[in-house]
């Protein structure tokens, strides 16, 4: 394990050990000094608060985007107790309701948790993977050493098995077939190998179809699952809904698609402040329109 590696794994472990009182002071601090000094990832949530809620004022805008980095903020300081703390401190901070919707589900047949780009998303994923193995997608990190502490933190608990992003879709079939719940991701931007835009809050983005093709082609259940995080206590809860009506039913892949991110879009509208706001979900666009971050100069 390289210097950085220990030092990240020494400090989680520190952090786990600490009070809930001392994170959520930690978490504040980190977020006031992640907003000013982190001013790329300022500006790319702040323009996606612009194009995502047009009907509001640049003091909205700013002031949503200060919340969100206070909640990610938190949600990167309490990977400390997912990744290292007791699974009853890991319970305790993580509210779990509607697992039973998951065990029916995997009676019936294949299950899909589609869980979108939430604060909340580790501790979603750490929590129910206490009650059942299953496979998840999962992006390689750069640094060895790290990439070992993020794998062994999603697999503490379960057999728990990461897919990575180049395996694609077949990773997910074989484990799915094997029945495991998939725990997955929908609204990632894969580049310029997806060339289906769909609307999100109104705005051309790229954006898969394999929740519809797995609903579709292989009678999979797609299960939302909505994690948020508690300002006031600190806690999170994890919701399992129920499967999809009708998903996709007599629409197209491209109109199960569609659906799928104005479902998104409400479940966004409960919390707008926990989305991935710094992530660029606008990034890849249809052919001959600009860029939306980061535009040439008139």
């Amino acid at each position: 394990m390289n210097t950085t590696a220990r030092f990240t794994e020494r400090l989680l472990r520190w952090l786990a050990r600490r009070q809930p009182a001392t994170r959520q002071r930690l978490g504040a601090v980190l977020a006031r000094l992640g907003w000013w000094l982190v001013g790329r990832r300022r500006k790319i949530a702040l323009r996606n608060l612009e194009l995502c809620f047009p009907e509001l004022t640049p003091a909205q805008h700013r002031r949503l985007g200060q919340q969100h980095f206070r909640a990610l903020a938190q949600s990167i300081v309490d990977r400390s107790v997912l990744w290292y703390g007791s699974r009853e401190q890991v319970q305790e901070l993580v509210e779990l309701v509607g697992v039973e919707h998951m065990h029916e589900g995997l009676r019936r047949g294949p299950v899909v948790l589609l869980a979108p780009h939430f604060v909340g998303l580790d501790a979603g994923a750490s929590r129910l993977s206490i009650e059942s193995p299953a496979v998840s997608m999962y992006q390689v990190q750069s640094n060895p050493g790290i990439d070992d502490i993020f794998r062994r933190g999603r697999r503490r608990f379960n057999d728990i098995r990461l897919i990575s992003r180049r395996e694609g879709l077949r990773g997910l079939l074989r484990h799915m077939k094997e029945g495991l719940p998939v725990y997955y991701l929908p609204d990632m931007d894969f580049g310029r190998k997806v060339n289906t835009f769909v609307p999100f809050f109104g705005v051309p983005a790229a954006t898969l179809t394999t929740p519809a093709q797995l609903a579709a082609n292989w009678q999979a259940q797609i299960l939302p699952v909505l994690t948020y995080w508690n300002p006031a206590t600190g806690r999170y809860r994890t919701e399992v809904h129920p499967p999809l009506s009708e998903f996709p039913g007599e629409q197209t892949l491209l109109q199960a698609s569609e659906r799928l991110n104005h479902e998104i879009e409400a479940w966004i509208r409960r919390a707008p402040a926990q989305y991935h706001w710094v992530h660029k979900r606008f990034k890849t666009r249809p052919p001959g329109e600009p860029d939306l971050y980061d535009p040439p100069p008139a």
